[in-house]
């Protein structure tokens, strides 16, 4: 997922705000007893959400894919006073390690966790969102683009994860695989969706901020 020389990026992490004391705890946490730790957000990633969330400030946001639920306490910094992030999450077995380290934050109220298939939740969710982070499984990526958008107010945001696929979406011969020709698919989509701009970011494994247009 990095694609900068080690020393670049032990850099770019020295000079951004350390991640608060729960969320370093709970990166141990994961990387010590949770399967695929590659998936957790960790520090550059994370504090660049929060600043997202704290420039945004948004009263609603939504998460598709919790995992072990660092970045749903990055995403919720900057909620408004009344402020609620629902989170998304297949995986029932998360809900354990997540809800763990979620009731040692005086966030943990605003967060919302739904188990179950986002593709079914979001269709039934009555909100208008200011912010969505995407960061499930990939081959559904321009599934949950669509479902989103039409919940995302306008000038909203959403930010979509994994869009460079730990290069693959610039090496022909390694996008043979359905995750990679997803990936692919969707970031061409959204590049020539005229309902959104977009700026496509090379943060860890490439993350897309996307505006929905006024």
């Amino acid at each position: 997922m990095d694609f900068l020389p080690a020393d670049l990026t032990a850099y770019a992490e020295a000079h951004t705000s350390p991640e608060p004391a729960l969320l370093a705890r709970l990166s141990r946490h994961t990387r010590a007893y949770v399967m695929a730790p590659r998936m957790l957000s960790g520090q550059v990633q994370g504090r660049f959400l929060a600043m997202i969330s704290w420039m945004v400030r948004p009263r609603r946001v939504l998460e598709i894919g919790t995992y072990t639920g660092y970045s749903a306490l990055c995403l919720a910094e900057g909620l408004t006073d009344d402020g609620r992030l629902i989170t998304l999450e297949q995986n029932e077995e998360l809900e354990t390690v997540a809800r763990q380290y979620w009731q040692q934050s005086p966030l943990n109220a605003r967060i919302d966790l739904r188990i179950g298939i986002a593709a079914d939740i979001i269709p039934t969710l009555d909100e208008v969102f200011d912010l969505v982070f995407i960061d499930a499984d990939k081959r559904n990526n321009a599934l949950y683009f669509d479902l989103v958008l039409k919940k995302l107010r306008p000038g909203g945001f959403i930010l979509a994860d994994n869009v460079l696929w730990s290069g693959k979406v610039v090496e022909p011969l390694k996008a043979n695989d359905e995750d990679t020709r997803s990936v692919l698919a969707f970031n061409k989509m959204v590049q020539h969706d005229s309902r959104v701009e977009n700026v496509l970011l090379p943060i860890r494994d490439g993350m897309m901020l996307i505006r929905k247009k006024l």
